[in-house]
């Protein structure tokens, strides 16, 4: 990935759901307006957007506190989703036998980059 200086980075780690899941919600969102974005998942019906708006929510503060951007030329450049630890639990089945669940966690990536403005000459 190339360095940018108007770019900026949230990550949120140990999400409680599977990366398979989260990936729709972040494909939803990518190439949007950061504003435009949090409206989104505001109104998208699955329970892991909340996590997925505040992590958006947080990379916005990050732009605007530590490096000064302007937010309303914010967009969601990437948002990608990785695994992360899976917690093992075990369901008891017949003949003393038992079968393994896994509970996965994700690790959530959002990446903001500021739209340069174009300067008119008159």
């Amino acid at each position: 990935m190339q360095k940018n200086s108007l770019t900026v980075k949230a990550i949120n780690k140990n999400v409680r759901s599977s990366p398979r899941k989260l990936a729709l919600v972040l494909n939803y969102i990518k190439g949007k307006k950061a504003d435009v974005a949090l409206r989104d998942l505001d109104f998208t019906r699955k329970r892991i957007a909340k996590d997925v708006s505040k992590t958006v929510k947080s990379a916005i503060s990050n732009a605007e506190n530590n490096h000064q951007y302007d937010i309303d030329s914010l967009f969601v450049k990437e948002a990608y989703v990785g695994k992360s630890l899976v917690m093992k639990r075990f369901r008891p089945r017949a003949k003393g036998r038992a079968s393994p669940i896994k509970k996965p966690f994700s690790r959530i990536t959002i990446i903001l980059e500021e739209k340069k403005k174009k300067k008119d000459n008159k």
